[in-house]
């Protein structure tokens, strides 16, 4: 059995006609930047999350650079991250010349640890940044309340968690600034590249419409060096489709982590869920200390595994200006040599399921290939 990490076409087969529809009305109206398609996702997608403004971009790393700039991140700045995420997240803030400054990570969650974040506050530090590691919420609650007594600014890194939810309230709408990715293989994707950014504050919103367009509030008149990224009109009608089905996905994604949990955690270490949290689980991520040996065993079988992530962000060499060095962030160092993520799509089946809970049982027992 040949099991993906994610299966595209499976996804896309039961609901082509709308999406080809989707494509036909968007090449009829002759509008491929901006226009309708677009503020209707963005109004959609706003009244879903429960936020006051939402703005389509480029792609989430855009998203990212875009909420940077407008909260005010500059040269000498420093933003407090996690080390154990997507190098978009630590990417960003140096590419505008500021120092990513990070936190280690709880071992239950692999979120930022909110008890190591105060200590590392100084008098440049601008902003906070967590990451919604795998769809899971990080305790924002306790970073708001950090940040609000140092006055500084939140940005959610919310690329993972399109429907997450902590206590009641959906990730990305805590903080200043909400970013997400619709890349092909997030549980909400594109056909294509595709951010989102979300915020409650008509000052962040203003700026950051004018910087997805050159900083330009109106044609040919530019108030501030801006950038070119929009999310395409077509990408918007493509999510405007799938938009009505992410609440069943992420439903069904819920499902299989059960199933999982329950059959493997005699086996390996399965996520734990924080209190409050509805985990999406963009990644399904296990943890062993023969993750290499478990990895081998399952592509040989035919089930396709990712290592989410195998380089911990401080010890990236693009990165190694920054001065970390090995030892640093301990229980990030481990995760990166421990953690396996399993496919869970919600087009898979129940003898898929079965196939990989069986294969890791017979890795663990001795079984061959």
């Amino acid at each position: 059995m040949k099991i993906p990490i994610i299966d595209l076409v499976r996804q896309h087969k039961p609901i082509m006609d709308e999406l080809v529809d989707a494509f036909k009305k968007v090449v009829e109206s002759g509008q491929f930047i901006l226009g309708y398609e677009l503020e209707q996702f963005e109004k959609e997608a706003a009244n879903y999350l429960g936020s006051k403004y939402a703005l389509g971009v480029g792609n989430g790393t855009d998203a990212l650079i875009l909420a940077l700039r407008a909260i005010d991140v500059q040269k000498g700045d420093e933003v407090i991250t996690t080390p154990f995420t997507f190098f978009a997240t630590a990417e960003t803030i140096a590419i505008l010349g500021a120092k990513p400054v990070f936190v280690d990570i709880e071992d239950e969650t692999l979120n930022i640890d909110v008890t190591k974040i105060e200590e590392k506050i100084t008098k440049r530090t601008k902003a906070i940044l967590p990451v919604h590691i795998f769809g899971q919420g990080a305790k924002i609650e306790k970073i708001l309340e950090i940040a609000r007594s140092y006055n500084l600014k939140v940005i959610e890194d919310t690329a993972q968690g399109f429907g997450a939810k902590r206590n009641g309230k959906y990730l990305g709408t805590f903080g200043d600034v909400g970013t997400f990715s619709f890349f092909p293989t997030k549980n909400l994707s594109c056909l294509g590249d595709g951010g989102l950014i979300t915020t409650q504050d008509e000052a962040i919103y203003d700026i950051i419409k004018k910087l997805r367009v050159h900083g330009s509030p109106r044609k040919y008149y530019h108030e501030m060096l801006g950038y070119n990224s929009r999310l395409d009109t077509l990408q918007a009608a493509f999510l405007r489709v799938k938009m009505k089905y992410i609440d069943r996905w992420n439903e069904r994604r819920r499902e299989i982590a059960a199933i999982y949990n329950r059959e493997l955690s005699p086996y390996v270490r399965v996520p734990e869920v924080d209190e409050g949290n509805i985990h999406i689980y963009h990644q399904y991520t296990i943890r062993t200390d023969r993750r290499d040996e478990l990895n081998a065993f399952l592509n040989q079988r035919g089930i396709m595994t990712q290592v989410h992530y195998p380089i911990p962000l401080h010890l990236q060499p693009a990165l190694s200006y920054l001065g970390y060095k090995e030892g640093d962030f301990p229980v990030a160092e481990k995760a990166t040599k421990e953690v396996l993520s399993l496919p869970v799509f919600p087009e898979m089946t129940d003898e898929e399921i079965n196939y990989v809970i069986d294969s890791i049982k017979d890795f663990f027992r001795g079984k061959k290939v």
